[in-house]
C-alpha cells in the first residue's frame, strides 16, 4: 500500500510522521526547507507534560538538557507578587524548549526510522484524490509526483493542503501582538518563570502592558513585551531600550550586562478551520487552528493532533479506510481546540480591560492574574487539554462500568504495570504502538512471578476475553491505580485515553467499549486481527 504523505517538516509533521511508523506505517514528509533548521534562540515553545512524554516516547531520548523545566512560576503586579508556584514530582514544571531544539531531536529519531524518507526542497503545489489514494505534485530542483494512501497538512498557518481543498480558516487576526527577545543574563528568580503586569517603570497607557520572561538553559532568557493594538513598527532601538529599561527595573538599580542573542515579534492570531478532513485529506497542527493568546500554546494542540490521528491513520492504513474512525478525528480535536479559543476569546476584554464581560463577571486584578496564569502553566480554562467526553467513540451505558480517578476521554494515569513478558514497565512505554491496553488492577501481584497468577482467579476469564476483542489489545496488570477498585478492569485506547473502566471481568461489556473505541469494527478487520493475532500468539 501507498505511504502517507506529510506535507510540513515542523515539529507536528514530524512527530506524526514517527508516531506512523511506530505502527509499521510508511511515511513520505515533504520538507519545503533545506532539512535542518536554523537556530532561533528567540522562537521557542513550552511543552507541558503530556506533550513532553509524546516526544520523548517517540524519539527515545529526553529533552530535559535540550529545554529547561522552571523551578516555579511568579505572577507580579506593580511591585507586588500575587501568585507564587513551586513545581515538584506532583506537579511538574512545562518544559521551555527552542523550537530548533525539538525539531532537531525530531530529526535525529527519523534518520534513523527505515519507513521515513524525508524529502528536502519540496514545496507542495497540487493535491489529486481518488478512492484508491492521493497524488502530490512538489516543485523544486526534485519536483516530481507522489503517490500516496492518504496526505495530511501540516504546512503551517499558511497552509497549502488548506487552501488547495477550498477550506475555510476563519477567526481573528493579530489578537495580541509581542516584541520578543532572547538574551543571556542574571535575573533575580533564578530558574524562575514570571508574569509582571503593570511594571512600575511603565505606569500608564496602553503600554504599560506585561512583561513575560521564561528561562532556557546557559542562563538564557527569553522576554516577551505585550504591545499596544496597532500595526506600529517594532524597530531594533524600541526593542534594546525595552530590553534595558525591564532589566533595570527588575535589578532594582544599575543595568545588569547582557547579551542579547535573537529578537522578533510574535503576532498571535486565533482561527480555526471548519473542516479538517476531506476525504483522504486531512489537516494538522497550525494548518488547522491557531491560537496563543494569554498564555496559551499552539505546539501543545498540534502535537496533540498527532498522536490522536496516527493510531486511527494506522489502522486505516492497515485494515482498509475506516469512515467513522477517521471522522472521530475532527470531532475530538476540533471540539477540544474550539473550546481552549473560546475561553481564550471570552476571557480576552476582561483580562485586557477592553469592557465586555468586564461588566459581567466578578473578579479582582489578583483573580485575573491567576487566570492568566493558568493560561501559561496549562491549567484551568485557558490551559488545560480538553477532555473527549462527548467523543463519538465512548461506549453507550454499560452495565458494568464504574468510576475511577481518571475521566473516561482523558489521560490515563502513567503506573508501573507488569507486561506479557512478565517485565515492570511504565503504562505510557505500551502506547503509540497500535493497541488497545487492557489493564487489570490486582493488588498483591507485583510480589509474585507471571506465571503463578496468570492460570489462577480471574485471570484465564479476562485473557479469553481481550483475545476476543475486535482489535489487537495488550494485557497488562498493575498494583493499584487511582481511585480503583480491586478488580477493576480499565480500556485504554493506543493514545492513553481512557475509554471506560469495568467492575470486574465482563466480556459483553469489555467487547462493547472496544468497539465503540474502534468507531465501531467492522467483520473483516475482527477477522483479520483474530488472524494476525492467532499467529503471533498475541492477546
Amino acid at each position: 500500500m501507498d505511504p502517507v504523505i506529510i506535507a510540513g517538516a515542523g515539529p507536528v509533521g514530524l512527530t506524526l510522521a514517527l508516531a506512523l511508523a511506530r505502527q509499521e506505517v510508511p511515511c513520505v514528509v515533504l520538507d519545503e526547507g533545506p532539512g535542518k533548521d536554523e537556530p532561533r534562540h528567540a522562537r521557542t515553545v513550552v511543552l507541558r507534560e503530556d506533550a513532553v512524554t509524546l516526544v520523548e516516547r517517540l524519539t527515545g531520548a529526553s529533552l530535559t538538557g535540550l529545554g529547561f523545566r522552571w523551578a516555579g512560576w511568579r505572577s507580579m503586579r506593580r511591585k507586588q507578587v500575587t501568585r507564587e508556584v513551586v513545581f515538584g514530582d506532583t506537579d511538574p514544571a512545562p518544559l521551555h524548549i527552542a523550537q530548533h531544539e525539538l525539531t532537531g531531536i525530531l530529526r535525529a529519531a527519523l534518520a534513523r526510522e527505515s519507513l521515513v524518507k524525508v524529502a528536502a526542497d519540496s514545496r507542495l503545489d497540487s493535491v489529486e484524490q481518488e478512492t484508491s489514494g492521493v497524488t502530490a505534485h512538489t516543485r523544486g530542483p526534485s519536483g516530481t509526483w507522489w503517490r500516496g494512501s492518504y496526505l495530511v497538512g501540516c504546512d503551517g498557518p499558511r497552509s497549502t493542503v488548506r487552501k488547495l481543498q477550498d477550506i475555510r480558516f476563519p477567526g481573528r487576526t493579530a489578537v495580541e501582538r509581542y516584541a520578543v527577545a532572547a538574551l543571556r543574563t542574571e535575573l533575580p528568580w533564578t530558574g524562575e518563570a514570571l508574569l509582571h503586569r503593570m511594571p512600575p517603570w511603565r505606569t500608564s497607557g496602553p503600554s504599560a502592558g506585561e512583561i513575560v520572561g521564561r528561562p532556557l538553559p546557559d542562563g538564557v532568557w527569553r522576554l516577551d513585551w505585550l504591545l499596544p493594538p496597532g500595526k506600529d513598527l517594532v524597530t531594533p532601538e524600541l526593542l534594546v531600550n525595552r530590553v534595558r529599561e525591564t532589566l533595570t527595573g527588575w535589578a532594582d538599580g544599575g543595568t545588569p550586562s547582557y547579551e542579547l542573542l535573537d529578537t522578533g515579534v510574535h503576532t498571535v492570531h486565533h482561527r480555526l478551520a471548519r473542516r479538517w478532513r476531506v476525504g483522504r485529506v486531512l489537516l494538522a497542527g497550525d494548518a488547522a487552528h491557531l491560537l496563543g493568546a494569554l498564555g496559551t500554546q499552539g505546539l501543545d494542540e498540534g502535537l496533540r493532533d498527532a498522536d490522536n490521528l496516527a493510531w486511527k491513520l494506522a489502522l486505516a492504513w492497515h485494515h482498509g479506510p475506516h469512515e467513522a474512525l477517521l471522522d472521530s478525528y475532527q470531532k475530538e480535536r476540533r471540539t477540544a481546540v474550539a473550546a481552549r479559543l473560546r475561553a481564550a476569546d471570552q476571557a480576552l476584554p476582561l483580562l485586557r480591560g477592553g469592557g465586555g464581560l468586564r461588566s459581567f463577571v466578578p473578579g479582582s486584578a489578583r483573580g485575573h492574574d491567576a487566570l492568566l496564569a493558568d493560561g501559561h502553566l496549562g491549567r484551568g480554562t485557558l490551559g488545560a487539554p480538553g477532555a473527549y467526553a462527548g467523543s463519538p467513540l465512548a461506549p453507550e451505558h454499560l452495565a458494568g462500568e464504574v468510576s475511577v480517578g481518571t475521566p473516561p476521554g482523558t489521560p490515563v494515569n502513567d503506573v508501573v504495570v507488569t507486561a506479557e513478558d512478565g517485565t515492570f514497565v511504565r503504562l505510557r512505554d505500551r502506547l503509540g504502538r497500535g493497541a488497545l491496553l487492557v489493564l487489570l488492577i490486582a493488588p498483591g501481584t507485583g510480589v509474585w512471578d507471571r506465571k503463578h497468577w496468570m492460570t489462577a482467579g480471574i485471570m484465564p476469564r479476562l485473557a479469553a476475553a481481550v483475545t476476543a476483542l475486535p482489535h489487537r489489545a495488550e494485557l497488562l496488570v498493575a498494583e493499584s491505580y487511582p481511585g480503583a477498585a480491586a478488580h477493576t478492569v480499565l480500556l485504554v485506547r493506543p493514545d492513553g485515553l481512557l475509554v471506560t473502566a469495568l467492575s470486574g471481568v465482563r466480556p459483553a461489556d469489555l467487547y462493547a467499549a472496544a468497539e465503540a473505541a474502534l468507531g465501531g469494527a467492522t467483520k473483516a478487520v475482527v477477522e483479520e486481527e483474530a488472524e494476525a493475532g492467532a499467529a503471533a500468539g498475541v492477546r
